[in-house]
C-alpha cells in the first residue's frame, strides 16, 4: 500500500479544475463579446418574475415570517445532528444517550415557545 504521495498524483486534478476553470472563464469572455449590448431604460429596470415592483422594500415583515424560520432552523438542526448520533448509537452508550435526550430537550423548549407564540395558528 503506497503511504506517500507524490505532487505528479494530484496532476489529474490540478488539470480538470483549470480546464472547468477556463471553460467558464471563457464561455463567460465569448458571451460579453458577442453577445448584444443595447442599453435602454426599460431593458435596466429591476425584474423579478414578469410582475411590476410595487410599494417600498422596507416594508414591516410579520413576526410569524421569522418564527417559522426558527421552526425549519430547529428541525433541520435536529436532523442533522440525529443521523451521527444514530449511526454511532452503540459506541456512544449511556452517556451519548443522556447527551441526546438534553439535546432534544433544548430543541422541544424552541418547538414549545414557537407553538406558546401561536405561530402554527394562521387565522387572524
Amino acid at each position: 500500500m503506497k503511504n506517500t504521495y507524490l505532487p505528479s498524483d494530484y496532476l489529474p486534478i490540478l488539470v480538470q479544475f483549470f480546464l472547468a476553470a477556463g471553460f467558464i472563464g471563457g464561455t463567460m469572455i465569448v458571451t460579453h463579446l458577442i453577445g448584444p449590448s443595447r442599453k435602454s431604460k426599460l431593458k435596466d429596470d429591476p425584474f423579478e418574475c414578469g410582475i411590476e415592483s410595487v410599494g417600498d422594500a422596507r416594508t414591516p415583515i410579520s413576526v410569524k415570517y421569522f418564527l417559522v424560520a426558527i421552526l425549519f432552523v430547529l428541525f433541520d438542526v435536529e436532523v442533522i445532528f440525529m443521523y451521527p448520533w444514530a449511526v454511532n448509537f452503540k459506541g456512544l452508550g449511556m452517556f451519548g444517550f443522556i447527551e441526546m435526550l438534553l439535546f432534544m430537550a433544548l430543541l422541544l423548549s424552541g418547538f414549545y415557545y414557537v407553538i406558546r407564540k401561536g405561530v402554527l395558528n394562521w387565522e387572524e
